[in-house]
């Protein structure tokens, strides 16, 4: 695999931080996840598979020396906390990098290490917000709508992208460095094309709701379907909306391609309940009509497509999980089976054996509190 070897040391976070060392898990690196001994951050981490867990008290001087022992033997660190807080407990970069020079710190918050809104707190909706790209989100004359939250996980990518370029990097230069990654600057990122292409005709430049790629053109939407599943239509080259038309059994006169685009999409909507959704994806599957099913998240592993592409895996339990993607071809990631998620402080005894620490000694931190093990986690 292709990160064999690596050690990441993850700071317990809720959904980015743990996404990005699942990424990281599934392509080879051994994770093993800091845990609080007690509060809030004490839940069920649905990403946590593969990983081991360590109950730590970060307010010890033990703890932090403890943490210190991790970090000398790790290749990177996760620290999804705002701006200062590990510079607080003295296990910011400037403590942590000099004696471990080949550190990678890789900070994942949501506003970035400075600027106004830094130490604020905020979620996805806050962070999709202020990188531009909420206001894009929704209907004609509507406010804008949050989708689902992506922006997190932009966040996430953008880190371990960030800590690939700087393990390439250290290959070379034999010394680590920090990494900012914030969902911002992710998300902005990925809307790199979107700010680019503001003044083409037709993409942007209109109001939400009014643009090609919004919604606004007939041929670029979401029908809902006689058995109230919906089919996605997204044939926007003239060769593809042709198709579109002939398996429709319509001719262009009857619905224009560049023209009254809210009485074409009426038409439509009119034209898509008059079957169900597997009825057109017979109609329209192996053609360049650019026409596909609405999934959703229960019924997407069986789709023919996903099931030969192996995209999804179905657990014991039923629950449906992507593959790590994406897919080399000789080093490809495994996704670690939907095993039992390790209990808080689960493997805390092992990990201390492995620093070299006597049974007496870890018999007196957990007796002290620097440490737990294998407490019960609730449900978040």
């Amino acid at each position: 695999m292709p990160l064999k070897g690596i050690k990441v040391l993850e700071l317990a976070g809720i959904a980015p931080g743990p996404f990005c060392g699942m990424i990281l898990n599934e392509f080879g690196a051994s994770i093993i996840r800091v845990d609080k001994i007690d509060g809030f951050y004490n839940t069920i981490d649905v990403l946590s598979h593969g990983k081991r867990s360590i109950a730590l008290n970060l307010k010890t001087s033990q703890g932090l020396d403890i943490f210190k022992k991790l970090s000398n033997q790790s290749d990177v660190i996760i620290d999804p906390y705002r701006a200062g807080v590990m510079e607080k407990l003295k296990l910011g970069p400037k403590e942590l990098m000099e004696t471990n020079k080949r550190l990678i710190y890789a900070r994942l918050t949501g506003f970035g290490q400075n600027g106004s809104y830094a130490n604020m707190a905020g979620h996805d909706i806050n962070f999709l917000g202020l990188s531009g790209l909420l206001s894009l989100f929704g209907r004609y004359n509507q406010k804008p709508t949050p989708p689902a939250n992506l922006t997190d996980f932009t966040g996430a990518l953008i880190c371990v992208f960030g800590i690939m370029l700087a393990l390439f990097e250290r290959s070379k230069s034999n010394i680590g460095q920090i990494i900012d990654a914030s969902m911002v600057d992710g998300s902005a990122y990925i809307g790199s094309w979107i700010y680019r292409s503001q003044n083409i005709f037709g993409l942007w430049g209109n109001p939400r709701g009014k643009n090609i790629l919004d919604s606004g053109a007939h041929f670029y939407d979401t029908y809902e379907t006689k058995d109230k599943q919906y089919i996605c239509v997204g044939a926007i080259e003239s060769k593809f909306y042709e198709i579109f038309l002939e398996k429709l059994g319509i001719t262009s006169d009857e619905l224009p391609q560049f023209d009254k685009f809210e009485k074409n999409r009426e038409k439509l909507e009119k034209i898509f309940k008059q079957k169900t959704q597997a009825e057109w994806c017979v109609i329209f599957d192996g053609t360049d009509a650019c026409v596909t099913p609405v999934l959703n998240l229960k019924n997407v592993a069986l789709h023919a497509h996903n099931k030969e592409r192996n995209t999804f895996k179905i657990e014991d339990d039923g629950l449906v999980t992507p593959n790590p993607a994406p897919r080399l071809s000789r080093t490809p990631g495994i996704s670690k089976k939907y095993q039992k998620i390790p209990e808080l402080g689960e493997h805390t005894i092992e990990i201390l054996g492995e620093l070299n620490f006597k049974h007496e000694e870890i018999t007196n931190f957990i007796a002290n509190g620097i440490v737990n093990q294998k407490m019960k986690r609730s449900s978040l």
